[in-house]
């Protein structure tokens, strides 16, 4: 695990991307979802320009396959908000993610949080399941999101407080 840098632009956008490709495909329509992966795909450069920190890269045999982005909630008071996170679908199943997990939620915890939340599809049951093996615990918020598309999909809360 180590700190995504400016020069990682181009790995974020091919993981971001292949995740959305395989994971969210069904939820919006072929013109808009085609769009929305080439902006996945080419936005971190600025990101990451614009925000240091708070982004951490996992990498198997040599192969970055993973990313976590988190900081201070927006919507909650003292704790941490993990923003995004995913995985390259050659990477799902090798652990990568899981010791990504391990790894973000050390970070925050050394940052002085004591809880941290986040937010997830509510009709993607591989993340929803990875996020409580994870030691997470639905919150029982839900929120209608927009991703752009003028159809907002249903999210449901994630949070977990560390002992």
């Amino acid at each position: 695990m180590f700190p995504a840098s400016p020069g990682d632009g181009e790995t974020l956008g091919e993981i971001h991307a292949e995740s959305w490709k395989a994971a969210y495909a069904g939820f919006f329509s072929r013109e808009f979802f085609d769009q929305a992966v080439s902006h996945r795909r080419g936005k971190w450069h600025d990101v990451l320009a614009a925000t240091p920190g708070g982004l951490v890269l996992a990498a198997l045999d040599g192969r970055r396959l993973a990313f976590s982005s988190f900081g201070p909630s927006p919507s909650r008071t003292g704790a941490a908000e993990i923003f995004g996170f995913y995985g390259h679908p050659d990477g799902w199943g090798t652990g990568v993610a899981a010791a990504l997990m391990t790894d973000t939620l050390r970070r925050i915890r050394d940052d002085g949080f004591t809880r941290v939340h986040l937010w997830t599809l509510r009709d993607t049951p591989r993340s929803r399941r990875f996020y409580a093996k994870s030691g997470f615990t639905e919150s029982g918020a839900a929120r209608a999101y927009d991703y752009g598309d003028g159809n907002p999909v249903e999210q449901v809360e994630y949070e977990l407080s560390f002992p």
